[in-house]
């Protein structure tokens, strides 16, 4: 059975780990000790937090040490361990490392670091970086497999939905704590408080730039920094139950990392 890991458990990388272990793969997954996922019910990083996350029908479960995960591989689930710095590759000395982190930029994923190295997005570079990396703006060549070069550059523009781009996706106003108003599936209107934002005595509020529906909200009680992203708006209401389910984007993704681990499968059993 190969060995694989996934560094990141947001969103997108959630959907990359669920198809894996839908395929029958066992995934370790990496984490940093306070992630921000936005899209956080179908977010396997909220494990650190909790303990444990589930996301259609898939448990991902904390652990303290590479030393449980076989534990928690044997009741079908996935280990989450906390290593933002990757520091675990050497000693797990996987077949395959997925740089699933969305960072826009390398946080710290080399090509060295296992036979098969898959980036995803911008950041990275084919060669220096990672063996392969799978596009992800949404468009014509969302989930392309990139064999030379980069993805393209994160225009820092959301994708279009309905008409609304970078009105979907809400930031910071300043730093301070972020407080919960309203949170993932509520319906809400433009100019609608949703969050508040409280900098010693000074709580700013967070207003809805459409009306639609809450898909993303960070933790209550996160820390946040000014311009951190903090919420997305999906203006079509009739979205609620997908609010809980892995985005297409996801599934697309996912479906070329499937691709390349099964080939490199195949290769390695000639």
């Amino acid at each position: 059975m190969l060995k694989i890991i996934v560094r990141g458990g947001g969103d997108l990388a959630t959907g990359v780990i669920h198809r894996l272990w839908g395929a029958g793969f066992k995934v370790l997954v990496l984490e940093c000790a306070k992630p921000a996922a936005i899209r956080r019910q179908v977010a396997l990083c909220e494990a650190v937090y909790q303990g444990n996350a589930q996301v259609e029908g898939l448990t991902a479960h904390l652990i303290n040490s590479l030393a449980e995960a076989d534990a928690v591989w044997e009741r079908g689930e996935v280990p989450v361990l906390v290593d933002a710095a990757a520091e675990s590759v050497h000693a797990f000395a996987p077949d395959i490392v997925i740089d699933a982190i969305i960072a826009k930029r390398n946080l710290g994923t080399s090509s060295t670091m296992a036979p098969l190295v898959i980036a995803l997005g911008p950041g990275f570079s084919v060669g220096a970086d990672a063996d392969v990396i799978v596009e992800t703006k949404r468009g014509h060549n969302l989930g392309r497999i990139i064999r030379s070069g980069s993805a393209a550059p994160n225009s820092g523009v959301p994708g279009n939905i309905a008409g609304y781009s970078k009105e979907r996706v809400l930031h910071a106003p300043c730093a301070g704590v972020l407080h919960v108003v309203h949170d993932i599936g509520s319906i809400v209107e433009k100019g609608e408080t949703i969050a508040t934002i409280t900098d010693g005595a000074n709580q700013v509020p967070v207003t809805a730039t459409l009306s639609g529906l809450i898909r993303g909200m960070i933790r209550d009680g996160f820390a946040v920094t000014e311009g951190f992203k903090i919420a997305d708006i999906d203006p079509r209401k009739e979205e609620l139950a997908n609010c809980f389910t892995i985005s297409d984007k996801a599934r697309c993704i996912a479906g070329s990392v499937l691709e390349l681990v099964c080939r490199y499968a195949q290769e390695k059993e000639k």
